[in-house]
C-alpha cells in the first residue's frame, strides 16, 4: 500500500525516482474503494497444495481480496478428492457472464504434451478469450505462461532434453517497473519444467516486454505492454519443500530425475534446502495485485473489457 503526503511535498519526486509508491492527499480523497475479485484457474493435480501457496502470497496485503477457485469441466483431475472440488470450487458456465478484477491461471504437469493434444485446450482457449473483455488483469504461471504465449501471440515453445529444475538467479531488466518495486538488482526463483521459449521470440512481439531472465532458466517474466497479461515461467510461490517432493517423487518412481539445481546445500539430497526466493516472491504477487490490478482495474467492475 502507499504512504499518503501533503500535496506538492518536495519528497514526493525523490521516492518516485526511488520507485517508492507516495499518495498525495488529492488523490487519496478521490479515491474508491471496493474488494478486488480475483479468479485462480488452478490446472495442478495436487490442488489443494497449490490453492495454499497462492492464496499465501495473495493474502499478504492490507487490500481485500475475493479469491473464487475455478476447475475445468472438461477434464477432471483424479488426484484430488471428488468432494473438495465440489465444496470449493466452480466452472467456466457459471462465471462466465461475470468480470474479474485479476485472474490467475496456474501451471500444469503436461512437458512434452503438444497444447492441442491436451484434453482441455478448447477450454482453455475459450477462457483465454473470454478473460481479454472479462478480466481486467491475467497472471499466466508455468504452463500457461507458454499455453498464453503461444494461444496469443503465436510464440512456439519448444521442449528440453533435459527437465530445468532448481532455483536460480534472474536479473531485473525493468528496474523502475512496479512490477518489481522492492526488489533487489538480482532476485532468486524456482523453475520446474521442460519447456522454454527463445527470447528473440519476445523481443520481436511489440506488445510484449521481457521483464526478467535467468542465464540459465532463461526467458521469466514477459507482460504485455498495456499490462493487461503476465507470463511467469518461474514459481515464486513455492514453498520450500516443493521441489525436494518433485524430486524424490520421480526418484521413487525410478525416473533418475537430476537433483535441482542450486537447491540442497552441496547438492546433497539428505541436507535440508535453505530458501532465498520467498521475499521477492511476496513481492511479485503484491506488486501485481496492487499495481496492476487494484491501482488500475475500473471502481465498476461491470465496465472491465469495454472500449
Amino acid at each position: 500500500m502507499p504512504i499518503k503526503i501533503q500535496n506538492a511535498l518536495p519528497a514526493q519526486a525523490i521516492l518516485e525516482e526511488e520507485n517508492i509508491f507516495v499518495m498525495t492527499e488529492f488523490r487519496a480523497m478521490h479515491q474508491d474503494i471496493r474488494p478486488l475479485n480475483v479468479l485462480i484457474l488452478n490446472l495442478m493435480p495436487n490442488k489443494e497444495v497449490t490453492e495454499t501457496q497462492l492464496l499465501r502470497k495473495l493474502s499478504n496485503t492490507s487490500l481485500q481480496v475475493d479469491v473464487e477457485l475455478l476447475q475445468t469441466a472438461s477434464y477432471t483431475p483424479t488426484h484430488v478428492d471428488a468432494n473438495h472440488l465440489e465444496s470449493f470450487y466452480t466452472t467456466f458456465d457459471k462465471v462466465k457472464t461475470r468480470k474479474f478484477d485479476g485472474m490467475i491461471v496456474t501451471g500444469a504437469p503436461l512437458d512434452y504434451v503438444k497444447f492441442e493434444d491436451v484434453a482441455y485446450w478448447k477450454e482453455m482457449c475459450e477462457i483465454m478469450d473470454w478473460a481479454e473483455t472479462h478480466v481486467h488483469c491475467t497472471f499466466y504461471l508455468c504452463w500457461a505462461c507458454f499455453a498464453g504465449l503461444y494461444y496469443h501471440y503465436g510464440i512456439e515453445r519448444y521442449d528440453r532434453e533435459e527437465k530445468l529444475s532448481g532455483v536460480y538467479k534472474h536479473s531485473v531488466l525493468k528496474p523502475k517497473s512496479p512490477l518489481f518495486r522492492g526488489f533487489d538488482d538480482v532476485f532468486y526463483a524456482p523453475h520446474s519444467r521442460a519447456m522454454t521459449v527463445e527470447r528473440e521470440k519476445i523481443l520481436a512481439v511489440p506488445e510484449l516486454e521481457l521483464m526478467a531472465e535467468a542465464e540459465e532458466a532463461g526467458v521469466a517474466i514477459v507482460k504485455t505492454t498495456d499490462s493487461r497479461k503476465f507470463f511467469v515461467a518461474c514459481h515464486a510461490e513455492y514453498d520450500k519443500d516443493t521441489l525436494s517432493q518433485e524430486y524424490f517423487r520421480d526418484l521413487n518412481k525410478g525416473m533418475n530425475p537430476i537433483i535441482p539445481k542450486n537447491y540442497f546445500p552441496d547438492d546433497d539430497p539428505t541436507k535440508e534446502p535453505v530458501v532465498n526466493w520467498r521475499s521477492a516472491g511476496q513481492l511479485l504477487y503484491t506488486n501485481w495485485l496492487n499495481f496492476y490490478v487494484y491501482q488500475s482495474t475500473p471502481y465498476d467492475i461491470d465496465t472491465i473489457g469495454n472500449k
